[in-house]
């Protein structure tokens, strides 16, 4: 979120708190990417606050809430308030349970492959109108395709880039395995770790695909614990899924810390594991 909009993020989620019943005397900033994570207190809610015109609160209420009622591992709405998406001031804010961080922070690659297969489980059963991971991959390549988006991308690298995207997501695309309802984005960064176990949060990243490519956000070693992991097909989604984030951080107005940095670091990465799992994107 733009610094300039922070003051006032802040204040539509503590009104919106308080007109409905909670005590708030105080925010804390706990992340601030698209949208804003705040703990507001003394009541203990986790309010989400993002621009009314870039978010998609309402369809990731109503799923958060339709997994939780089926057992998945996913964080919760608050239950002391009515679920929904609240309006106010030109951003839209929705209040969740606030779960205390319990140590240790490390997860167990094993827990995180089952929290993670119980997830998907749950979203089996679940139909929603969701957009393929292709999608996802096609709106990196136009950021990679838009110069003046990215302004600062080397034309090797462009290349590169752009080579990988289509390719990949050709050859996974066109492997016919199947595919269901992902959580999108299940990386470390949107995973809790509670009393009550590993929870998933962030679900505005949903798409359809196959379960490796979920797979591919998490460590390494999660995908030795999940069962009947095709071993090819996550190789190649963890490479599709470093070019959509490096992708990212060459959008000049990204702005994660070290982004850039992290961005030239992972363009190495890719040619290294192109040239180590002896894959041809030119074609």
């Amino acid at each position: 979120m733009q610094a300039s909009e922070v003051p006032s993020a802040v204040a539509a989620a503590m009104s919106t708190a308080s007109s409905l019943g909670l005590t708030v005397d105080a925010a804390i900033v706990l992340h601030d990417s698209n949208k804003l994570t705040l703990r507001l207190l003394p009541c203990d809610v986790l309010a989400r606050v993002a621009p009314v015109a870039h978010q998609v609160a309402q369809f990731e209420v109503e799923l958060a809430q339709r997994l939780v009622e089926s057992g998945c591992p996913v964080a919760a709405l608050d239950p002391r308030v009515e679920p929904g998406v609240y309006e106010r001031d030109g951003f839209v804010v929705t209040l969740w349970t606030y779960y205390e961080p319990v140590a240790p922070r490390e997860v167990s690659p094993a827990d995180y492959a089952n929290a993670l297969e119980r997830l998907h489980a749950g979203m089996r059963e679940i139909v929603v109108p969701t957009p393929r991971f292709t999608d996802r991959v096609e709106q990196a390549q136009q950021l990679v395709a838009n110069r003046d988006r990215t302004p600062a991308l080397a034309d090797a690298d462009r290349k590169l880039l752009g080579d990988t995207l289509r390719s990949l997501r050709r050859v996974i695309g066109e492997r016919g395995g199947t595919e269901q309802l992902l959580h999108g984005e299940p990386h470390p960064g949107n995973v809790l770790t509670t009393e009550n176990g590993l929870l998933f949060i962030d679900l505005e990243t949903c798409c359809r695909g196959p379960v490796e490519f979920d797979l591919a956000h998490a460590p390494e070693e999660v995908g030795e614990h999940y069962p009947g992991v095709d071993q090819d097909l996550l190789r190649e989604c963890r490479i599709l899924v470093l070019a959509m984030i490096t992708a990212w951080r060459w959008d000049r107005g990204d702005q994660l810390p070290n982004g850039r940095r992290l961005g030239t670091e992972w363009l190495n990465r890719i040619r290294a594991a192109l040239d180590r799992n002896g894959l041809d994107t030119h074609g």
